[in-house]
């Protein structure tokens, strides 16, 4: 029982925010408009940056709850950013879908169609990849870059779509 004791006090020692903290940057996140689903990784965000802080050395910050509210309302307006430029793609989408419809058959119709639904079955986060390689045309460096990911999470997600797309095209006698 002791041992359990000292293990809950080593892992509280260790978690750079209160639960206080915990709870302000969740109503700064909130009151920035990131859905509620997304709390949870917003908050572990902020707890990281504070500890990539005190792994490269710099001081804590004075003021512990202050600083995560700050970077709580920087990642609220990169979730809107991201969410805007999602949309952009998919007019840009939209409109790349409506010229190849109008200067090909039907049989390009058909094809786009089946694209775009697979695209839409998608999670998310691997819509987000395959659009900007494929359609935004960047290289693999410039979306993990854009994204804020690791090269070889952006090459895993194309892949793993890829391969979900080319399933749903051939067993749909699309390809």
């Amino acid at each position: 029982m002791l041992r359990g004791k000292v293990r809950r006090a080593q892992r509280e020692r260790a978690d750079p925010l209160d639960a206080a903290q915990e709870d302000r940057v969740r109503a700064v996140l909130a009151l920035g408009g990131v859905p509620h689903a997304d709390l949870p990784d917003g908050v572990q965000q902020v707890r990281l940056k504070l500890l990539e802080r005190a792994a490269d050395g710099r001081e804590a910050p004075r003021d512990v709850s202050a600083w995560a509210a700050v970077v709580a309302s920087n990642l609220a307006m990169d979730w809107h950013r991201a969410r805007r430029r999602q949309e952009r793609l998919g007019e840009r989408l939209a409109v790349l879908w409506r010229e190849a419809t109008d200067e090909d058959g039907a049989e390009s119709r058909a094809l786009s169609m089946a694209v775009t639904q697979g695209l839409d079955a998608l999670p998310d986060t691997q819509r987000q990849v395959v659009v900007l390689r494929f359609y935004a045309d960047l290289p693999v460096r410039a979306i993990a870059d854009e994204l804020g990911i690791p090269e070889g999470t952006v090459k895993s997600r194309l892949h793993t779509a890829v391969r979900v797309l080319r399933t749903r095209l051939h067993e749909g006698e699309v390809v």
